[in-house]
Order: structure tokens, then C-alpha cells, then sequence
């Protein structure tokens, strides 16, 4: 049965609501977790993507929208607000029960019959037992800090999303008194999951138990002459936006440094506790924190399911992942060096079933090119530790002109982009931090190249980040090209981000938030214009969001003038589909793999000019109007056939990984029918595009 999640919206709005829309993907996600066609592992791992999604969703979108009715002191002055809290609270409630169902029911029982035991403490045999209480004395005890509370011992300040427990105690304290309730606080430096000893578990099998089980097996050592009453395992999920005034700063990197220390203790949007906590209990954590009962999540089993990723590091059994992949090369073995192939033709990427190290290769070859004199590049998120960056540092060391503007907003990298602008700094590098109340989301590099006595432009645009493990596990395309046109643009593109004049006119690239939101329009409004004439009109586009009403209104009015559009938006989308009068000409379709669909794709037919835009944005009013975007064109005829072959056309036909959505805002999952064979998209790009399993080296 379907969940009626729209129910409440009004059925005459032209859009669906954004954010059950976005809690709509997780529907997707858990449905992985819950195909058996997909291995135990593997699912596992999308249990702990889903968990992942809704802490964000949380911890971001629901602490907005908190805290824009909170504004006046208030959430009872915004009824509509109301609403949509209590549909998020709903859905969520039902996203999180169906979460642990498929946990406890398919997930770890399969698992154990395949070897991998979870063993929770009334499953533990003597021997185990034994184990995990000499364990608990040596490893957990001495880092545990039982808080009685009492005027004297406040509540204690909770980290974000951190493993705590309340205790209610019988009898009175050493001191006479009766001090009720006692806060345990799991100690951060601890794995969460436990690997037990081979000897302990059984037969060629291997055994795992969870931090908060052996604390709870235990937490009566922790008070001594009381007895334990209750306990819960709890945790605090809290707004993690960080916000500085960038008027009033002068430094915004140091005062982003300030801003990361407090956001471990932001506003509390959400509770969750196991769920045989006593009432009292859990009322006392809400008081404490400022909750409303509807944001209680009493769970069964772990409060924190991210966490169970760490038993992926240590269980083998290929069985139990999804084959071996490895990408291929955009470039031939014996291909002349990177410059000189660009020289020949443009190179298109496709991540990731084509290497990235390509465009590490790149970088790196202009750090070390005598012949290269600047290179020039934005940083959205790259991690902790990236080749990438490296390279730009020797550069600035070996005194090429490095600039390199780093978005220190790019939420949850924040810090990791503090430490590579210090690095780049320590280096010689100039670094600068985008544009004030805007983030710089663009994804480009420039190589500049002194080749007989003029200067030549390389250049890489993309449509994702330059980090070293997403771009294994993103779908996204990337352009290395020297055309004159395009590579100069991307360095005027620079000039203006650095010198915060207003860019030149760009004939290429579509610049946010200057150009990009009225080339989309225009661009739709042409495909209108032409199928108005009685000539096809055909659009496609492939992008993670789709939610500025000023698009959808477009695409409403091309639909109406008989332009076919196909949308392939993987999460939020809030057009309606399919609506008589109103959008029939439009399919919405979300494709959920073993890759996260990332590329950013607009296509439009334009009379057989086959317009082919690649980007680094979606099509949501942040991205159009809030932040520093780049799309780029592909000009060469061949590899635009290679987009719309690689990057459309296999996501139109697939009927294994696509969900299409329907008017009322619900996905249905498309399937083979009849004599029709299954069709993966990613499968297919991973056959025709990676290196077959067993081939390396040939």
C-alpha cells in the first residue's frame, strides 16, 4: 500500500512538496536494501545510505525550516509550516520504522546464515560473554565518564549525533542523596562495532557486537551500592548549517574555524532512544533538549545505523558485494603526452566508468611542465587526502603563478577546506574563498602553457568534485579541451571570481547567477517555439534536483506546446508529470544503482542542432541564483553522440534501476514486461566502458 504522503497538499497546486519529494528518494534507497538481487553487503550498505540521507535531512533541511518559524518565537504563527512539519514527521516516523524492519528481518538473519553475526548480549554464549566483560574493564571502562545529575551536575552539553546513555538509579548516591538520573557519554575515541575474537565465533563464520551493546551489558558496573532502574541508549541530531555574517567578517576562513567548534552543538531538531525507553525517560531527554514528542524516534536496534558500515572492512566473501569494478582509460596505452592529445582532439570523461586519474594526470603534469606557467582552479569538496591538491602545492613550490579558489562553505568539507587553503598558502598559492554570499560550485581548472612564444589555455570542466573517492562511486562527466573559446572563457570565468568584476560577455559557458537561469528558459522557450511551428521538439535532461518553480513553469508551458520532455532527476523533484492540460508531454524518471547519479545533462534538440550542455548545477533556485555555477557546451559532433549514448539515451530504456514518478508525487519502479529483457543502465556503461574483470594487464 502505498504511503499517502501527499494527501494534505493541496491537490490544485501545479507542484508537488519538496520535501517529502526528497524523503521520497530514501523510499527508493530502502528498496534497495530490500532487493534480493542485490548482495547482503550491499544492502547493508544502503540501510546505512538511507540513515545517512535523513541524518542530513535533519540535520539541515528540517533545522531550516525550524528555524525559520522560530523567528518570531514562535511555530504557531505559521500554520502552513506546521503542516509540513507534521508530514515530514509522519513520513520520516515510517521511513525509520521500515528502516529497522528490513534490519532486523532480512538483512542481519541473512547475514547470519551467511556467517555474520551481529550478537547482541542475550545471543552471546559464556565463552563470548566472558570476552566482551574483559573487554568492557580494559578498553571501555576506564574512558567512561558517568555524569549524576544534581545542581552541582548540570545536564551535560551532547555532541551532534553522538552515542550517550540516560541511567535512572534506585536508592541514594554515596553522599546520601537521591540523585536520580545519570548520563553516560560513549567515548568518541571507541569503534563502534567490535570485531570478537575468530576462536569465539562460529565455524569459518566471524561475530561482531556494537559498542552500546557491550555498555549495555555493563552500565550497572558504572554504580556501585545503586541499583539500575532504566536505561536508554539515546543520541541528539542538531543544525549543523554553519552561518557567519560575511558583511561583518574580515577573514571568513577564521571565522569559519569558530563556526565548526559550535556545530556540534546547534539546535536539537531530533531524539532518538531505543525503543523500550521508559516514557519518563525519554520525556526527560525532550524536555532537556526542547523537543516536541513528534520529533522522538524510539528505534529498534542501534541508534545510529551509519555506523554498521564498519563491519563492511572486516568480512570478506565476494558473494557478499557487488563484483569487482574497474574503470577504463579515457586515453590509449602509448598516447603521446596529455597536452599534446588535447592539441588533437577534446577528451571527454566519464566517471566512473573512466578513470579520474586522468584528470589527476593532468594536474600533475602541469605541476611539473617547465613549459606551464599558471594553473587556476576552484575546490567544492576534494577530502582529506587528495593527489590533486598535492600537485597544486608543488606547483606554487616550484614558483608556477597557483591560484586556487576554495569554497570553505562546501557543507560537512568545511574543515578538510580550511586545511588544504592553509597548505596552499604555506605553499605559495593564492588563494581566495569565491564570492561573498555565494558559493563558488563550479567545477574548473586551467592550465596555462607557454608553446612557441604565445600562451595556449588547457582547461578541465565538470560536472562534479574533484575528490578522490567520490569519483568512484559519482556517475559524472568531465571535458579537458583546449578550444581557444571555451578555455579562455574558463579564465575569464577567474578573473572575475578573483577580482570580483563583472565577467566579460561569455559566448560559451552559461555563468550563474548572471546567465545560466535565462539561457535554460531560453533554451526551453526555443524547443516551444519550435514545436509551435510543427516541428519536433525534444528535451532531455538529466540532473539531481529539480524544484525552481520558474523552470517548471517552462517546462509546463513547452509540454503544452507539444515538446516531448524526458526528466531524469534523481532526487527532489517537484514538477507534476503527466497531467492533462498541464504536463502530459513530460516523464520524470529516478534511477537508483550501485553509483550515485551525479552528471548534470541538458539536452535539447534545437532542429537537429543537437545542443548538448554539460554543468555543475541543478536546476534549484540556489544553484541558478545563490551560488557560482558553470555550464559548458560539448561542440565536437562525436562526443556528443558519447553523451547522449553513455549519459541519456541507456537511462530512457532502463527498466531495472528507474522509478518513474507519478502526478500525486509517488514512484512506481519500471520493470521488464513480457518477452522484454532486463536493462541496467549502469551495468551496461560498466561493460561497455570498464575493463572486464580479469583483464588487467592485457
Amino acid at each position: 500500500m502505498k504511503p499517502d504522503l501527499h494527501a494534505e497538499v493541496n491537490k490544485n497546486s501545479a507542484f508537488l512538496d519538496r520535501e517529502l519529494s526528497q524523503l521520497m528518494f530514501n523510499r527508493r534507497v530502502l528498496a534497495q536494501a530490500e532487493d534480493k538481487s542485490i548482495p547482503l553487503l550491499e544492502r547493508l550498505r544502503y540501510l546505512c545510505i538511507a540513515s545517512s540521507n535523513l541524518d542530513e535531512f535533519f540535520e539541515v533541511r528540517v533545522a531550516s525550516l525550524l528555524a525559520a518559524g522560530s523567528v518570531d518565537g514562535s511555530l504557531s504563527t505559521h500554520p502552513a509550516l506546521v503542516a509540513t512539519l507534521s508530514r515530514i514527521s509522519n513520513e520520516c516516523h515510517a521511513l525509520v520504522a521500515h528502516q529497522y524492519e528490513i534490519l532486523n528481518q532480512e538483512v542481519l538473519p541473512q547475514l547470519a546464515a551467511n556467517g555474520v553475526h551481529l550478537v547482541r548480549h542475550n545471543e552471546r554464549n559464556e565463552a563470548q560473554r566472558a570476552w566482551v566483560k574483559e573487554y568492557f574493564d580494559t578498553e571501555v571502562r576506564p574512558l567512561l565518564t558517568p555524569i549524576g545529575l544534581d545542581p552541582a551536575h548540570p545536564f551535560p552539553q551532547v555532541v551532534n549525533k553522538s552515542l550517550n546513555f540516560i541511567v535512572s538509579l534506585s536508592g541514594k548516591d554515596a553522599f546520601g542523596r537521591g540523585t536520580a538520573i545519570a548520563i553516560v557519554k560513549a567515548p568518541r575515541v571507541l569503534p563502534r562495532v567490535i570485531r570478537l575474537p575468530d576462536h569465539l565465533s562460529k565455524s569459518g563464520g566471524v561475530s561482531f557486537c556494537l559498542l552500546s551493546s557491550i555498555i549495555h551489558a555493563h552500565i550497572s558496573d558504572l554504580f556501585a551500592g545503586r541499583e539500575v532502574i532504566a536505561y536508554s541508549q539515546f543520541r541528539v541530531t542538531r543544525d549543523s548549517d554553519l552561518w557567519v555574517d560575511e558583511d561583518e567578517v574580515k577573514n571568513l576562513r577564521q571565522a569559519l574555524k569558530g563556526e565548526l567548534l559550535g556545530r556540534q552543538f546547534g539546535a536539537s531538531v531530533r531524539l532518538e532512544v531505543a525503543k523500550n525507553c521508559p516514557p519518563e525517560l525519554s520525556q526527560f531527554l525532550l524536555d532537556q533538549f526542547g523537543l516536541h514528542q513528534s520529533r522522538l524516534y524510539a528505534v529498534n536496534g542501534p541508534v545510529n545505523l551509519v555506523r554498521l558500515t564498519e563491519m563492511m572492512d572486516h568480512v570478506g566473501g565476494p558473494e557478499l558485494r557487488f563484483p569487482p569494478f574497474y574503470p577504463g582509460s579515457a586515453l590509449k596505452p602509448g598516447s603521446p603526452d596529455i597536452f599534446a592529445a588535447l592539441r588533437e582532439n577534446d577528451i571527454l570523461l566519464h566517471h566512473p566508468y573512466q578513470s579520474f586519474q586522468t584528470v589527476i594526470d593532468f594536474i600533475r603534469s602541469a605541476a611539473h611542465d617547465p613549459d606551464v606557467v599558471a594553473i587556476k582552479q576552484t575546490i567544492y569538496r576534494t577530502g582529506m587526502n587528495s593527489d590533486l591538491m598535492e600537485s597544486l602545492i608543488t606547483a606554487a613550490r616550484q614558483g608556477k603563478e597557483v591560484t586556487v579558489i576554495v569554497e570553505l562553505k562546501a557543507r560537512f568539507d568545511e574543515e578538510a577546506n580550511i586545511n588544504w587553503a592553509d597548505k596552499l598558502e604555506q605553499a605559495g598559492a593564492q588563494v581566495v574563498y569565491g564570492v561573498v554570499g555565494l558559493k563558488t560550485h563550479a567545477k574548473v581548472a586551467l592550465v596555462i602553457r607557454r608553446e612557441d612564444k604565445k600562451l595556449r589555455f588547457y582547461a578541465h570542466l565538470g560536472t562534479g568534485n574533484y575528490h578522490p573517492t567520490t569519483t568512484k562511486f559519482y556517475t559524472d562527466f568531465g571535458l579537458l579541451t583546449c578550444h581557444p573559446g571555451i578555455a579562455q572563457e574558463v579564465n575569464e570565468v577567474f578573473i572575475h571570481l578573483t577580482s570580483l568584476t563583472k565577467p566579460h560577455r561569455l559566448t560559451h559557458l552559461w555563468l550563474a547567477p548572471f546567465a545560466l537561469h535565462n539561457e535554460i528558459i531560453k533554451a526551453i522557450r526555443n524547443e516551444a517555439r519550435i514545436a509551435r511551428a510543427g516541428r519536433p521538439g525534444r528535451i532531455i535532461v538529466k540532473i539531481n534536483a529539480l524544484v525552481d518553480e520558474s523552470v517548471i513553469r517552462a517546462l509546463y508551458a513547452a509540454s503544452k506546446d507539444g515538446v516531448k520532455i524526458d526528466l531524469i532527476v534523481r532526487g527532489a523533484c517537484t514538477l507534476k508529470p503527466g497531467v492533462p492540460g498541464l504536463s502530459e508531454n513530460i516523464k520524470v524518471r529516478s534511477i537508483i544503482g550501485r553509483f550515485l547519479e551525479h552528471s548534470r545533462i541538458y539536452y535539447f534538440r534545437n532542429d537537429l542542432a543537437h545542443d548538448v550542455v554539460l554543468a555543475s548545477a541543478d536546476w534549484m533556485s540556489r544553484n541558478l541564483f545563490r551560488r557560482i555555477e558553470v555550464a559548458f557546451p560539448i561542440l565536437d559532433k562525436g562526443l556528443k553522440r558519447r553523451v547522449l549514448a553513455e549519459g541519456l539515451n541507456p537511462y530512457l530504456k532502463d527498466n531495472t534501476n528507474a522509478w518513474e514518478l507519478e502526478p500525486d508525487g509517488h514512484y512506481q519502479r519500471r520493470k521488464a514486461r513480457g518477452k522484454q529483457a532486463s536493462f541496467s543502465a549502469q551495468q551496461h556503461l560498466m561493460d561497455t566502458l570498464g575493463i572486464p574483470h580479469g583483464h588487467l594487464g592485457e
